[in-house]
């Protein structure tokens, strides 16, 4: 099992790059901006306005190489050679959340989800539905960048994230947790509006094409579907999300 103890800035932060979102994210009273990073290069206008923001909000610049801008954005087409950490209040490690006192009862794990639409969405609809967690991966899910906070209509920068190193690590972790893992398939003969759920549980999102992936899939409690009376084969996995969140709330009310 992968360790994620260590806390790393990229469970403290979401990191934004490109003039427009790195000027809206100083310009928002709500978002705290740990710092703004400008390639050495950066001049002219839109520098010298990126530069005046962040004195206006209290934000230190930090001067990097073009390279290094991009290597941190993790973009080399779009990062126009600036970037910003926002601080994300509610992200931690997973091990951080299951040592709490009072851990989360409900939690989404995805697992391979790589396209940022479906991850910005899963996180706002989460975020809406008031569940205790999503665990987002470092690696075989898209990464938490602008397109991802985009697609959350800024809800990201809020959201129960929960970092871990693999999707396989956290459902080690979970299961050693004492948690039912619960994933979604279309052929389950059990549905996510009839199962009786323990008092922990973590559900399962599979990637867009091939779904939970073998290396959690054998750790799964059991396999859940979504009835569809229509003659549709699946949902996407954000609208699979959505009804299961709100299943969630149902049964809490």
């Amino acid at each position: 099992m992968g360790d994620d103890s260590t806390v790393s800035p990229k469970d403290r932060f979401l990191t934004v790059y490109g003039r427009k979102p790195v000027l809206e994210a100083l310009a928002d009273d709500d978002l705290r901006v740990d710092k703004v990073i400008l390639a050495d290069t950066a001049s002219g206008p839109g520098a010298a306005e990126i530069q005046r923001a962040a004195k206006a909000a209290g934000v230190p610049v930090q001067r990097a190489s073009a390279h290094r801008v991009k290597v941190l954005a993790g973009n080399g087409k779009q990062d126009q050679g600036v970037l910003a950490d926002v601080v994300a209040p509610r992200m931690r490690a997973l091990s951080a959340a299951l040592a709490d006192r009072r851990p989360p009862s409900r939690v989404l794990l995805l697992d391979g989800i790589t396209t940022p639409a479906n991850v910005g969405m899963i996180l706002r609809t989460a975020t809406a539905a008031g569940l205790g967690g999503v665990i987002v991966p470092r690696r075989g899910v898209a990464a938490l960048d602008p397109l991802v906070v985009k697609a959350s209509a800024g809800v990201a920068f809020r959201a129960p994230v929960l970092r871990c190193g693999s999707a396989r690590d956290a459902a080690e972790m979970l299961a050693e947790a004492g948690y039912g893992l619960y994933a979604l398939g279309a052929s389950a003969k059990a549905t996510v509006f009839d199962v009786d759920l323990p008092q922990r549980a973590a559900f399962v999102l599979g990637g867009e094409t091939a779904g939970v992936g073998p290396e959690v899939g054998e750790l799964v409690t059991e396999w859940l579907s979504i009835p569809m009376p229509g003659d549709v084969e699946s949902l996407n996995v954000s609208a699979a999300a959505a009804v299961l969140s709100f299943e969630l709330v149902r049964r809490a009310r």
